[in-house]
């Protein structure tokens, strides 16, 4: 019985050991400017610096827009590569260039009406 107790009690101590390790080496993911990781976000007119969005996207392709006029932060917080792109027709169309992922650009949304999400 005694063999068993010491063999329960040093797995469970290394167990823990794993535990508290394992947790202190895992990363948190990364919120840039309250966009979180691996999202597109569009923050308020003329909010500068970008503190918090109004529109988050975290889906590829084709997101459709409404009522956004003015210059606003669109921060592309995607990871692996994805890009973004603004583009002028609903449903994607008349796409501009790409946003590459860890990069922001500051727009005037007037005559933007989709943005598109691209995977890597």
């Amino acid at each position: 019985m005694r063999k068993v107790f010491h063999g329960f009690a040093a797995l469970t101590t290394t167990v823990a050991a794993v535990l508290a390790f394992g947790g202190a080496a895992e990363a948190k993911p990364a919120d840039w400017a309250g966009c979180p990781d691996g999202a597109v976000c569009i923050y308020p007119q003329d909010q500068d610096p970008a503190q918090k969005p109004s529109d988050i996207f975290y889906s590829y392709g084709a997101h459709n827009l409404s009522n956004q006029f003015g210059n606003h932060w669109v921060l592309n917080n995607q990871t692996g590569g994805a890009t973004a792109a603004l583009c002028t027709g609903s449903g994607g169309s008349g796409c501009g260039e790409r946003i590459a992922a860890d990069t922001g650009v500051y727009a005037d949304l007037t005559p933007i009406n989709s943005i598109t999400l691209y995977r890597p």
